[in-house]
């Protein structure tokens, strides 16, 4: 099964004491690449995050987005210590009793203290990451699924032009060489049957495509066999894509029939599509 690089997951929960949002996304990428996006996450749920992201991922450049407004706590507190410092230094100089009102010391720096906290619901983060996680992943596989059914409609078509091909070039070899036979056999009165027995054997393993078409077969059953795994390799298929487009493009130098010559240059052409395609697979 082939998952794509790219994907899409949103998950958010919205209620009287917290507000959280979780956005995940990606996009092609050779590795994992992975980026956190938030602004009050402790380190236990950042390393929850990448845990389940490096378990179920294994290419692409992979970005969450989480927004939270958490419910939160404020503590007011007065440094008894400076406050009599200061009440005492007042009195000094006033020479006199000193009554002091909360809008005389407020704003003095480090005597009255404002102190919030939020308090992060962990398993509300969690919840919602694990539904984006699970969308994000179907987002890749049903994206994946396309890319499959693309596949697999080019590799039919790849299969039907190597039968054409295969079952013609019999035909057109041995038609070449009886037409190179005759051709010389009307140029010289006196020739040397072994010798030109020798040369029609060259000529023959010079145009025989049989090799090429076999490995054409070979690397497409490979790929068939990698679509049908229940995790199929992205930089496998592309490799195995790289050695079917070189074995195209030998066949299509090789072959002089300008009909078969066209139907290797289609090859080509599907072959290079798929590899396009294979960028995008995980």
């Amino acid at each position: 099964m082939i998952k794509s690089m790219t994907g899409f997951g949103l998950s958010e929960s919205f209620n009287k004491a917290s507000n959280v949002s979780i956005e995940i996304r990606s996009v092609n990428h050779r590795f994992l690449e992975l980026s956190i996006q938030s602004v009050n996450l402790d380190s236990d749920l950042e390393d929850f995050i990448k845990g389940a992201i490096y378990k179920k991922i294994v290419r692409g450049k992979v970005e969450v987005k989480i927004k939270s407004k958490l419910s939160s706590k404020t503590k007011y507190s007065i440094n008894k210590e400076l406050f009599k410092n200061l009440e005492k230094s007042l009195k000094e100089v006033l020479k006199d009793k000193v009554e002091l009102k909360f809008s005389d010391f407020k704003d003095v720096q480090g005597i009255f203290n404002i102190e919030k906290s939020q308090n992060i619901n962990k398993k509300l983060i969690k919840d919602n990451f694990k539904i984006a996680l699970k969308l994000f992943i179907d987002s890749r596989e049903k994206e994946g699924s396309k890319i499959e059914n693309i596949f697999l409609k080019k590799i039919k078509r790849i299969e039907i032009i190597t039968k054409s091909i295969k079952s013609s070039e019999k035909k057109t070899l041995k038609n070449k060489i009886n037409l190179y036979k005759n051709k010389i056999k009307t140029l010289i009165d006196d020739f040397d049957k072994n010798r030109l027995d020798q040369e029609i054997a060259l000529l023959a393993l010079k145009c025989d495509v049989s090799e090429e078409l076999d490995r054409i077969i070979f690397h497409i059953d490979t790929i068939k066999e990698e679509l049908s795994k229940k995790i199929s390799s992205g930089k496998k298929i592309d490799f195995v894509l790289q050695e079917l487009f070189r074995e195209s493009n030998t066949l299509s130098v090789k072959l002089d029939d300008s009909k078969l010559k066209n139907l290797a240059l289609d090859m080509k052409l599907l072959i290079e599509e798929m590899r396009e395609q294979t960028q995008n697979v995980e």
